[in-house]
């Protein structure tokens, strides 16, 4: 765990491992940290006023053209400079004060955002200025990912930042849930423009809470310096560190293949079940509510480990499977559920695996290749499942979205219990455990 890539990075503190279950009171220890409280109370209104700005922002651009491909031209201008340059993000990152950081991103959001949301109110919007905002907001959104993941830990330390992870990804979760109804609620009521402008208020009140922390207690990463060959080294840390490499091989899988659900969700309600815009809502919602779900259920586990991590994501891939397959709506929704729990499960456990193993004067490029992997598997994995949907059917389709990663998962547990040595004895006996999994060398 403390092999490094070169001597100038420090070794990486051990992974912190529970003794015995957290009790649920724990579900929230990182809440004790008063930075942390008010990054959370910020991180709540942004992600939920984040989602009501996507949903706007895709539905004045199909009023503006009534063409669904050229939403689909906004979605990517949002994903695009993170493709191409998120690793840059991450070098930036690990140079500057991450706190500030973030203030000028925010800050930039907020003045996007209020630009837009301008424009649309007054009626005077056109598509181009909508992409250009969007591209501008994406470009933000490569210097903000790694800066705001490494912060984390500067706020909670290396003890609570599992503890972090999990109810970062609740509050995300929380605000998929709410986001949209509310943009939605709010675009038949008012129009697109002022759920636009209600995420350039929401990022104003994060540069606020930003400001009012308090810094003595904040801990800082060790900032690295301006040098050459510093994107190569982040490069070569990922790589010949398992905990990292492995968790973002599988990760790639995942987002390819497990992580365009939405597109698959939308061809099950009007060809599957019939049940149209009401039912991809209900659909949505019900793996969204497994996702909040997994996320907390996250915050009670004694230690993380790349065996359960494959073993979630094995399961992820069968929960696809099973819905792909399901001959009854009630049970379709059942297994939904499921996936939304598994796939947080192994979302915040490779994250957890990942940030924890890595030292924090690297660990902005790290994130930004976590985040390139993961957008980028999102960007590919769009076209695929809808061509196989269009050639042999969105059933399929599912089917095909589970079974690559179950087997991905599979494969590399296998790669990963040769290399470790590692064989599975079962053994029967009156008392203690019947399956463990040891050294083969110590077996006999």
């Amino acid at each position: 765990m403390t092999t490094e890539t070169s001597t100038a990075i420090p070794p990486t503190e051990p992974i912190p491992v529970l003794l015995e279950r957290p009790r649920w009171r724990a579900t929230f220890d990182s809440l004790r940290v008063f930075n942390y409280r008010l990054y959370v109370i910020s991180q709540v209104l942004s992600n939920t006023s984040g989602w009501m700005q996507k949903i706007a922002t895709d539905w004045l651009v199909n009023e503006l053209t009534h063409n669904v491909a050229l939403v689909g031209v906004t979605v990517f201008l949002q994903f695009a400079p993170v493709l191409l340059f998120g690793v840059w993000g991450g070098v930036i990152a690990d140079r500057v004060d991450k706190r500030r950081l973030m203030m000028v991103t925010q800050s930039t959001t907020a003045l996007l955002c209020a630009v837009l949301g301008a424009l649309t109110i007054a009626g005077v919007v056109e598509v181009w200025q909508v992409w250009g905002v969007a591209f501008l907001l994406g470009m933000v959104a490569v210097i903000e990912g790694p800066a705001r993941s490494a912060f984390v830990n500067e706020m909670v330390g290396h003890r609570r930042l599992r503890n972090a992870i999990s109810l970062n990804a609740s509050i995300f979760h929380l605000g998929g849930l709410l986001g949209p109804a509310i943009s939605g609620v709010l675009i038949v009521l008012v129009g697109s423009g002022w759920s636009i402008s209600v995420n350039a208020v929401a990022a104003i009140v994060v540069v606020v809470t930003l400001g009012c922390m308090r810094v003595r207690e904040l801990l800082p990463s060790p900032r690295a310096n301006r040098s050459k060959g510093q994107i190569r080294e982040g490069v070569k840390y990922v790589i010949g560190k398992p905990t990292i490499f492995w968790p973002m091989v599988m990760l790639a899988f995942v987002s390819t293949f497990g992580m365009t659900l939405p597109v698959l969700l939308v061809a099950f309600a009007d060809n599957v079940y019939q049940t149209g815009a009401a039912g991809y809502g209900l659909y949505s919602s019900a793996a969204a509510v497994g996702a909040l779900t997994g996320a907390v259920l996250s915050t009670r586990r004694m230690n993380v480990r790349l065996r359960t991590i494959m073993f979630a994501a094995g399961l992820f891939g069968l929960a696809l499977v099973l819905a792909g397959n399901s001959p009854w709506e009630p049970l379709f929704l059942v297994f939904l559920v499921g996936i939304g729990v598994t796939r947080l499960l192994f979302a915040t456990g490779a994250e957890s695996i990942v940030q924890l193993s890595t030292n924090r004067a690297i660990r902005g490029r790290v994130m930004s290749l976590y985040s390139m992997v993961m957008l980028g598997g999102q960007a590919l994995g769009g076209p695929i499942s809808g061509a196989i949907a269009d050639r042999f059917g969105v059933q399929a389709a599912m089917t095909i979205a589970g079974v690559v990663p179950a087997v991905a998962a599979i494969v590399i547990a296998i790669v990963l219990a040769r290399s470790g040595r590692l064989a599975l004895r079962i053994r029967i006996r009156r008392s203690g455990r019947f399956v463990a999994i040891e050294q083969r060398g110590r077996a006999a």
